[in-house]
């Protein structure tokens, strides 16, 4: 759950807005989706034993994702409580935090890190000014792997977000990572498009970065 001093983008989606957009999200074509685009992703590395998703709504990634990984250890950070409740009900092996990605400490993780961090259509509708803080967090929670999916523009700019101003924000999160953090490297990129006939995500771009 949001604190006191949460943003308006975080009090956006621990609101009735999330809500609806856990209720919107749902069922086994989205998770069909999400193997086949996390199987692409992931083809030529043959283990993940940890994750740590942040902003997982009601968990249709981690399910894929343990498809994929069946020993999998599994680890959530998401702001809304009903969707922690849907996740914590559907997948009781997860361990959920129910906070803002700003109040979570990647010390609260049993071995302080995982394989891989994911974060995916969730930046973009995070405040700017906490993006930098979101990296090192994303940062020091992997020791390994960090795979960003995201909209993508070359250079910062904002659209409306079903009707509402400053709840959606795109610019190149990959590559400002990469600046940030010099121990990162990219592995491969993507994109993945809403008008694929088999198995369509939100015309997403995804970068997977390795630490070296």
């Amino acid at each position: 759950m949001a604190d006191s001093k949460a943003t308006p983008q975080e009090e956006f989606w621990s609101s009735e807005f999330g809500d609806q957009y856990s209720e919107r999200n749902v069922g086994s074509d989205v998770v069909a989706s999400n193997l086949a685009f996390f199987a692409n992703i992931f083809r030529q590395i043959s283990k993940i034993d940890s994750v740590i998703e942040y902003g997982s709504n009601i968990g249709l990634n981690l399910m894929a994702l343990k498809l994929l990984f069946p020993s999998q250890s599994q680890f959530a950070i998401e702001i809304n409580e009903s969707a922690v409740k849907k996740l914590q009900n559907s997948m009781p092996n997860v361990k959920v935090f129910n906070t803002a990605i700003s109040n979570f400490d990647s010390n609260q993780l049993p071995a302080g890190s995982c394989d891989l961090a994911l974060i995916k259509g969730v930046l973009i509708h995070m405040n700017p000014d906490q993006l930098s803080m979101v990296y090192n967090k994303l940062h020091q929670s992997s020791h390994k792997y960090i795979l960003i999916c995201e909209y993508y523009n070359p250079t910062p700019d904002v659209v409306k977000y079903r009707g509402h101003s400053d709840r959606l924000f795109r610019r190149d999160f990959a590559g400002e990572m990469l600046d940030q953090f010099e121990d990162l490297t990219l592995v491969n990129y993507g994109f993945a498009y809403h008008r694929d006939p088999s198995f369509p995500q939100d015309d997403i771009s995804w970068f997977l970065l390795k630490k070296l």
